[in-house]
């Protein structure tokens, strides 16, 4: 990790937080209790990767600060909405995220289920704030929306609930992820370039590459470090998956291969940005950060 590249990855983090604190509803505010627990899901943790990919295409693209903020912050509320309901006792049943009692274990069941739902609600209203071309407003829509639904997140978490105890496939695997995490994840480089402009199909397919190798490398990472973390740095329960009978890269491939599957996804990444060139210098920088951590 380069040295200005670690300045401007802890300044967009710093901005988000703060916009997100600001776009969240006040914890005075009635109903308090589920405003408390919607800003417990969302500050004070987590590495920030998606918004800082929308940041990071969006700065190649030329977008505002003021709507990659926007368009980045109500990624994450998604992002923090579906990790509330993933981690209940009715899907992972987690106690431990970000270091800190998972929602239902803080507010309890019936309040973490309102303030995941209510957090996919406002993410929206955040988005439909962003004041600028009406073309891209639908596209970011439609963008956002998809990566969320049935087709998206939500069936890749269907598909893992129903694969539990089951040997799968690298490619089922592979499909799995693609959607419950991959999703997610590609939508925030396209909601970064279309901060900006739509961009154009030579551009469109570089950066749908960038964003399926990196999304893919995430996830096999989780995998090697849901064995190999320390629990106090992972933040959550390691060995989940292997004690709820899920299927990993680990389990089908090994910790080695998983490693080397990682770093090859991490070279294609870089590999498919070069018409970018230098500009591109910081989603090259997250696909390194997205396979060498540590969390």
């Amino acid at each position: 990790m380069t040295e200005s590249f670690d300045i401007w990855m802890r300044s967009v983090q710093s901005y988000v937080e703060k916009k997100l604190s600001e776009l969240l509803p006040s914890e005075n505010r009635t109903p308090q209790r589920l405003h408390e627990a919607m800003r417990y899901a969302v500050l004070d943790g987590g590495k920030r990767i998606r918004p800082l990919l929308v940041f990071a295409t969006g700065t190649l693209f030329g977008a505002k600060t003021s709507v990659m903020a926007q368009v980045a912050s109500a990624v994450e509320m998604i992002h923090a909405y579906s990790l509330i309901h993933d981690d209940m006792p009715c899907m992972d049943n987690d106690v431990l995220r970000r270091g800190k009692p998972t929602v239902h274990v803080q507010f309890g069941e019936a309040m973490a289920l309102l303030a995941g739902d209510a957090l996919q609600a406002q993410a929206f209203v955040v988005l439909s704030n962003v004041n600028d071309d009406a073309v891209l407003a639908v596209k970011r829509y439609q963008i956002l929306s998809g990566a969320a639904g049935s087709l998206g997140m939500c069936g890749g978490q269907a598909i893992d609930l129903d694969s539990i105890g089951k040997q799968l496939t690298i490619g089922q695997l592979e499909q799995m992820h693609r959607l419950k995490t991959g999703a997610l994840l590609k939508a925030s480089v396209m909601l970064g370039a279309l901060s900006a402009k739509i961009p154009s199909p030579e551009e469109n397919r570089a950066l749908e590459e960038y964003a399926k190798a990196a999304g893919l490398a995430f996830q096999v990472v989780d995998d090697i470090l849901d064995v190999t973390a320390d629990p106090e740095m992972l933040g959550k329960t390691p060995g989940k998956d292997l004690m709820n009978h899920k299927p990993t890269y680990v389990s089908l491939l090994g910790i080695e291969n998983s490693k080397k599957l990682a770093e090859q996804l991490r070279r294609q990444a870089h590999d498919v940005l070069e018409p970018f060139g230098k500009k591109a210098d910081y989603l090259r920088e997250l696909a390194d950060l997205v396979v060498y951590r540590k969390k």
